[in-house]
């Protein structure tokens, strides 16, 4: 199989998950490379990605990330936030994935794949943060995060270990999230409907 193939799906997968959570599938790549795990290799231009400060830095980014993201209201303003720095994130790691294109067509690369993709996701999870908050005070958020923060953890695996298995999955992602969406929003229009 071509090898832009699999950088593509690696760098689709990657963005899908930066969609989530911003700074744990970049610190996931950073592991990757650091330490040699799944041979993964990086565009020359994005190299930095598996030193050590990069490797501590996107490592504290995520505990406080993933911290944040479990206390109601900071939830919400993190997701508003994450609708700019999320799509940045997902465009730096598909343009990692592309090792093998010259740094300018990597980066346009990772701009027309990781940039949508990633915005597509958060702002799908923004929705359905809006939706828990206004249906469950923002009790049910805890919840939503840690399955943000597992969703994330493994598309990132996948996208790095079986990267033909991305677009499945995110096909069923996509699926299930829908679901919980429309079950989320009917939960609001039950408390919202006047009493009969």
């Amino acid at each position: 199989m071509e090898i832009w193939i699999l950088a593509a799906l690696l760098g689709l997968g990657l963005a899908a998950a930066t969609g989530l959570r911003t700074f744990l599938p970049l610190l996931m790549l950073s592991a990757a490379v650091h330490f040699g795990w799944f041979g993964i290799v990086l565009n020359e231009s994005m190299q930095w990605i598996g030193s050590s400060a990069a490797l501590i830095a996107l490592a504290i980014a995520t505990v406080v990330e993933v911290l944040a993201d479990l206390v109601p209201l900071v939830d919400n303003a993190m997701s508003v936030i994450g609708t700019v720095t999320r799509p940045v994130a997902g465009t730096v790691a598909a343009w990692a994935a592309f090792a093998d294109l010259d740094p300018a067509m990597a980066a346009i690369a990772g701009i027309v794949i990781g940039a949508p993709t990633a915005l597509a996701v958060s702002t799908a999870q923004t929705g359905t943060r809006a939706v828990s908050t206004a249906t469950t005070a923002g009790l049910g958020n805890p919840v939503l995060s840690v399955i943000d923060s597992v969703t994330s953890f493994v598309t990132s695996l996948i996208s790095m270990v079986l990267p033909l298995l991305v677009i499945p999955l995110l096909a069923l992602l996509t699926w299930f999230g829908f679901r919980g969406y429309r079950r989320l929003r009917s939960r609001r229009g039950a408390f919202t409907e006047p009493a009969a």
